[in-house]
């Protein structure tokens, strides 16, 4: 009796990682919206030349229309924190006294009092921070 040989399969069946493939491209698409970091803020839109890139990650107070404070210490890839202005003082405080150079910035929304980012501008100095920057939007085209 004979023996029946299997021939082995020369082929790939490719199905199964096109299927993976998709998975993952769906859970990416759904993901990607929530990975935008920030405050979301209608900064005012004004010409003015772009920021040199600082050695050290800028310490970044964002204020909201309604008042909202937020305090992004690691650059872009940081999650902000909400605070008070005496809670702003203390972190900005701890944060110069270990950082002295850090480049400290100020996005304030366009519909914001100016007294506000006069506060905000005088907590700063308290603690200890030299220069303040104002950040803008680009004017629109």
């Amino acid at each position: 009796m004979p023996a029946s040989r299997r021939r082995p399969m020369s082929e790939i069946n490719v199905v199964p990682y096109i299927d993976v493939m998709l998975v993952l491209l769906v859970i990416f698409m759904a993901a990607a919206p929530m990975l935008a970091q920030g405050i979301q803020l209608d900064l005012p839109r004004e010409a003015s030349e772009p920021l040199e890139r600082s050695e050290q990650d800028p310490l970044i107070i964002s204020v909201q229309s309604d008042g909202a404070m937020y305090l992004n210490v690691g650059g872009d890839d940081a999650e902000p924190e909400q605070l008070s202005l005496t809670e702003m003082q203390d972190r900005v405080l701890k944060v110069l006294q270990a950082r002295p150079s850090a480049p400290v910035f100020v996005r304030g929304d366009t519909d914001l009092p100016y007294g506000t980012i006069v506060n905000v501008m005088t907590i700063l100095q308290q603690a200890g921070a030299e220069s303040v920057g104002l950040l803008t939007e680009p004017p629109a085209l």
